[in-house]
């Protein structure tokens, strides 16, 4: 999702009557458009107009504030018959499966004029996209948007329900990904383990020897995790304190290399003792975490 995208967008042009009523020195504006001013230099015009206008509202203890909107609405609307619409939305950032979502958040209308686009309002509705971490929205007049969007980093690979898909770091759905793509990212499985896996998957892959072990995580009852293992081992973790079970893991690893023995379960629910199964075999109880 990282290609540059280029859409256009051809709006219909809707008419103006000749006869429509507009404010006094709106007319500055009209006729300068018709003698065949530039664009850039009717705008400058719109400017000054703009700014003498608000000079008479302060002069006149804001009697002409009816005039100084008439005046604008009146200049934004010339200004868009001279092409200042937004004509051309250019994304960065997002392939083009991903546009689709990011315009949808964008709710820009075709042709819409340029000027009266609120351009942190747009931002803020891009960022709402689940795996947007940061947008940055720019108007180049007269008629592009520019619409430069950061994705969050993938996460894992989650399967639930059927289903399976590549998750952003918040746990949101990765457009236009293939997951047989990204079978180096770490497997999570199980309703909610989408959201729940950031704080986990640090603490996991900060320890080398238990990682090369891992194949998935599995969420349990969306509370817990288990860690199943390579060899078909399983690592039972509680709900909560993740940090602590793991040391303890480290523990037991560093004295017995716990993780090499081939063992069906590694229980670290209980803070007291952490209780091993070997396989087909009964589970004896290690007080205190030894062994």
């Amino acid at each position: 999702m990282t290609a540059a995208a280029r859409v256009s967008v051809k709006p219909s042009r809707p008419g103006y009557g000749r006869g429509r009523p507009s404010p006094r020195g709106a007319s500055k504006l009209t006729s300068a458009k018709q003698a065949g001013l530039p664009a850039a230099a009717a705008w400058v015009a719109a400017s000054l107009l703009a700014v003498l206008v608000s000079a008479a509202v302060l002069a006149t203890g804001g009697r002409g504030e009816a005039l100084l909107r008439g005046v604008q609405a009146a200049a934004k609307s010339d200004l868009a018959t001279l092409g200042f619409r937004a004509n051309v939305i250019h994304l960065q950032g997002a392939s083009q499966m991903a546009q689709k979502e990011v315009l949808a958040a964008a709710a820009l209308k075709p042709g819409v004029p340029i000027l009266d686009v609120d351009l942190a309002a747009l931002r803020e509705r891009v960022e709402r996209v689940g795996w947007v971490a940061h947008a940055r929205v720019i108007r180049l007049l007269p008629d592009t948007l520019v619409i430069a969007v950061v994705q969050r980093p993938l996460m894992a690979v989650w399967q639930h329900g059927g289903r399976t898909a590549v998750v952003a770091d918040n746990g949101a759905l990765a457009p236009d990904v293939d997951p047989a793509r990204f079978s180096a990212l770490p497997l999570i499985v199980g309703a909610g383990a989408n959201v729940a896996a950031a704080p986990v998957l640090a603490l996991v892959a900060a320890r080398p020897r238990l990682l090369q072990r891992v194949t998935a995580l599995v969420r349990v009852d969306d509370r817990r995790w288990d860690l199943r293992l390579k060899d078909g081992g399983v690592v039972l973790l509680p709900p909560g304190d993740e940090a602590t079970a793991l040391k303890r893991l480290d523990a037991l690893d560093q004295a017995a290399k716990i993780l090499d023995l081939g063992l069906a379960r590694i229980d670290l629910r209980d803070p007291e003792m952490v209780v091993v199964r070997p396989r087909a075999a009964a589970a004896p109880a290690l007080a205190g975490g030894g062994v």
